[in-house]
């Protein structure tokens, strides 16, 4: 939009949120569903029409050749360099795992039809997110390979300019024709906006379910509920929004994002799906543990200084670069975090080394049991120890004996 209409970033933002808080006021979860759905079928059907429009644009040069040659700037494929291999793997994972444990991805999966659907949902969007990150390469490259200067953006380069991060409507506009265009800014609009909705919802359903109506209000009747999703749409629309006076780059939001989720959500996820040991202690001082580490380790995208050196940490232009796989190793911290102090917090209480009520969290176990129920346990170990029986092994025989006191 800002693109379009040459309106300042801000001013595009806050337009677009607006609408995205409207409909989903009016709509709610039917309205993200729908939208969701119209607007990925505009996105894999525009961006794919501009396509062979920018292939052929007499301004661009093969994109075979300037792949490997520098034509008008370096080359726009890459090379893999030594020393940045785990900083790659770094990245794989956090965008292999990191939207994993999103509450809009939950969301979605959780509200499927049965678990087949939900199976088939997650490997049907695998493929289609394959198919539509295509364009955009392709978008890239037709950028890297054109002469600015032929077109009416001219030169210098959005490269060089440092507005890289609207090349994809820059190319749009300049490289394509006026109706093919709109067609794409539209695509682009669109997903904009897909995301924009399901983010506020997914943040509104935590606050009203998991802490309004589960912890402030357990009396909440469905009237007031309506009311409390209405307010909390507005406010994080608001504060989402807000974020947009700190940067341009909605690359670098998401990424923060995902940063975030994989660091501190994504462990927590593991734990509570795989091991029984976790409990709230553990995942409490798991959290904080791996905010500080992430914090310490540092930031360069959003200006957070590095305070904890890894190794292959190296100085480049007086700024501290970790080579380090970072994020990994906050996940990781996190991790073992929760489940050390899962099992400290479980064995200090249950061996009454903490008094009991302190226990706010009630994890202690409950280890009385009947006479007659330990003699059972006692014997059927013995007799699954020794070998010599089969049903009795598994109390078949022995319980009515006990019971009956003989």
């Amino acid at each position: 939009m800002s693109v379009i209409l040459d309106l300042p970033y801000v001013y595009t933002v806050w337009i677009s949120s607006a609408v995205a808080i409207i409909y989903t006021l009016l709509g709610g979860l039917y309205s993200v569903a729908y939208t969701d759905i119209i607007q990925l079928s505009l996105v894999f059907v525009s961006l794919w029409l501009c396509v062979p429009f920018l292939l052929v644009n007499p301004t661009s040069t093969n994109i075979l050749q300037t792949a490997i040659n520098n034509t008008f700037q370096e080359p726009w494929v890459g090379s893999l360099e030594h020393d940045k291999v785990w900083k790659w793997i770094d990245d794989f994972l956090l965008l292999g795992l990191g939207s994993v444990s999103f509450q809009c991805f939950q969301q979605r999966v959780l509200s499927a039809s049965s678990s087949r659907t939900a199976q088939f949902t997650c490997y049907a969007a695998a493929l289609i997110i394959a198919i539509l990150g295509i364009p955009p390469v392709l978008v890239g490259a037709v950028a890297a390979s054109t002469d600015w200067n032929l077109t009416q953006y001219g030169s210098p380069s959005p490269y060089i300019r440092g507005e890289q991060t609207f090349i994809l409507p820059l190319t749009l506009q300049f490289l394509t024709p006026s109706y093919i265009s709109i067609i794409g800014i539209g695509a682009v609009a669109a997903a904009v906006m897909s995301s924009t909705d399901s983010a506020l919802l997914s943040a509104t359903s935590v606050f009203s379910t998991n802490i309004y109506k589960n912890i402030l209000r357990q009396q909440a009747s469905d009237c007031e509920m309506q009311w409390v999703i209405r307010i909390t749409v507005v406010v994080v629309g608001v504060v989402g929004t807000s974020l947009t006076f700190f940067t341009n780059s909605t690359l670098v939001l998401w990424l923060l994002g995902a940063d975030i989720s994989y660091t501190l959500i994504f462990p927590h996820l593991v734990c509570v799906l795989f091991f029984e040991v976790t409990n709230a202690y553990g995942a409490a001082v798991g959290y904080v543990t791996g905010l500080i580490v992430r914090i310490l380790v540092g930031e360069n995208t959003v200006g957070l200084p590095v305070v904890l050196h890894l190794p292959g940490c190296t100085l480049e232009d007086g700024i501290y670069v970790q080579m380090f796989p970072v994020r990994t190793f906050s996940m990781l911290c996190t991790l073992l975090t929760i489940l050390v102090f899962s099992v400290l917090s479980l064995f200090m209480f249950n061996h009454s080394l903490l008094p009991e009520s302190w226990d706010i969290f009630k994890v202690k176990c409950n280890t009385a049991v009947s006479s007659a129920d330990a003699v059972t346990q006692n014997l059927q170990e013995e007799a699954g120890s020794d070998g010599e029986c089969d049903n009795d092994s598994n109390g078949v025989a022995l319980q009515p004996i006990l019971q009956n006191g003989t």
